[in-house]
């Protein structure tokens, strides 16, 4: 998400940090670069215009030109008021109240609704700890609830049985009455969508809406729908009032206007966002993070939060104090190179490093996809269990097998070999530096000791 804006934001700062002082004139020039990023990313106009002025208020005080660094102290300010802009309340889901607390899923037909209500089900009884229970009160779209139960036993989440015949309110009803005889601290109720806004739908989500009295009434919305995001967001919050949003598909949202209107045009802040297709894909949407990620300042703290998700702390030390031995089995290589997948897309992780946008070019030459991860875990298990632990084994013969056997090349097994070689031999160097010798220590787990696969 944000890629294009984020392309045009560092063209013009790049240019603005490299001059030594600023006049008022260079900063209205820089201003008219920047509303009109704004403007191409899909930003509603009256938020971009809004934005350029509190900065404009802020960037021409006396503070900033007679600086030492105006242009930087200038980015800073961008950064403020893209926080403000993006919403500075906490995104967390509200669970306060008396179990059970009903949270209300609502939306328009197809915009992932019932995948999002069982990632969110999942991440509260995974992070939260929390007893979930599903409902869905969708009885018009074929197998919709069938959809949600599937889902209930890929997470783990127990789900409503369906009842044939039975209406929206009463089904709200049974799932509540459920929660409270079994203990349960939150009910997660997917309601039904439309194709459009209509006097029907808001009349059922309403009565659902009364008879639940939710703590949270959450809408799920496309973002790649841009503007049209942003005025179903705010005919739902003026007609049933909502408390939050979740954005989803923002992996494939590219310029972000959607998420950057959706504070100011309808009056309700973004909570999460489906970053793609798997149940463990649904982020807390943090605006100073997002913020920074807009500037290419990367977004270190969220790209840790994923390795702990698929890392347990034991097994990343276990595997630190073999690789500072210089311990590193090509078995070591394809664990690393698995929880690296289960991370998320390669693409997404790489948006995630500071700089990654100005190193685009490089990464492309290199061909780092999740292609890549995928023929390079192919190669590995191609090995027989001696070569995995010993690739001084692998000649001529063998690495013409095991590219076979992996539908590679022998090149590509080559490569391959010749990455793990360079990873131990850092490793084994950093573990004689001491263990903050070579980084600090300040990778997170699962990156290879901070190595990019593919990247030479």
């Amino acid at each position: 998400m944000f890629e294009s804006l984020t392309d045009k934001l560092s063209g013009i700062f790049d240019q603005l940090t490299k001059r030594g002082a600023l006049k008022e004139a260079d900063v209205d020039e820089v201003l008219r670069e920047i509303r009109l990023a704004l403007l191409d990313a899909d930003v509603a106009l009256e938020v971009a215009k809004d934005f350029i002025e509190r900065v404009r208020e802020r960037a021409v005080g006396s503070d900033v030109l007679k600086s030492v660094t105006p242009g930087q102290m200038v980015v800073k300010i961008v950064n403020d008021e893209l926080v403000v802009t993006l919403g500075s309340d906490d995104g967390g889901i509200n669970l306060v109240g008396t179990p059970p607390v009903a949270i209300l899923m609502v939306g328009l037909q197809g915009s992932g609704k019932t995948t999002t209500t069982a990632k969110l089900g999942q991440r509260l009884t995974k992070q939260e700890k929390k007893k979930v229970l599903m409902a869905s009160l969708d009885v018009y779209r074929p197998a919709a609830q069938q959809q949600l139960a599937t889902l209930g036993e890929q997470t783990e989440v127990r789900c409503l049985p369906a009842v044939i015949g039975e209406q929206p309110v009463a089904i709200t009803k049974r799932a509540m009455q459920m929660a409270r005889l079994e203990a349960f601290d939150v009910v997660i109720l997917d309601t039904a969508g439309r194709l459009h806004i209509d006097t029907e739908l808001m009349s059922e989500v309403q009565q659902v809406r009364d008879a639940a009295k939710p703590v949270e009434t959450l809408l799920v919305t496309d973002a790649m729908t841009g503007q049209d995001s942003v005025n179903v967001a705010r005919e739902f919050n003026e007609k049933i009032g909502i408390s939050g949003i979740v954005l989803t598909r923002v992996d494939g949202d590219a310029r972000g206007g959607a998420a950057l209107s959706m504070r100011t045009v309808a009056g309700c802040p973004v909570k999460l966002m489906g970053t793609g297709e798997t149940m463990e894909a649904l982020e807390t949407f943090n605006p100073e993070r997002i913020a920074g990620s807009i500037l290419g300042m990367g977004d270190i703290v969220g790209l840790v939060e994923k390795a702990q998700q698929v890392v347990e702390e034991e097994e990343a030390e276990r595997m630190a104090k073999k690789m500072l031995k210089g311990l590193f089995t090509l078995e070591d290589m394809a664990q690393q190179l698995s929880q690296i997948r289960k991370m998320g897309s390669l693409e997404g992780l790489m948006g995630m490093m500071p700089g990654a946008q100005k190193m685009k070019s490089q990464i492309a030459d290199a061909n780092v996809d999740d292609k890549m991860i995928a023929h390079q875990e192919a190669i590995i298990m191609s090995m027989t269990p001696k070569e995995r632990k010993n690739p001084k084994v692998i000649k001529s013969s063998r690495r013409k097998r095991i590219a076979a056997g992996s539908g590679t090349t022998v090149q590509e097994v080559n490569r391959l070999l010749k990455q793990h070689k360079q990873i131990s031999t850092m490793m084994k160097k950093a573990g004689k530096m001491g263990k903050r010798g070579l980084m600090g220590g300040n990778m997170p787990p699962g990156m290879m000791g901070g190595n990019i696969p593919g990247m030479r």
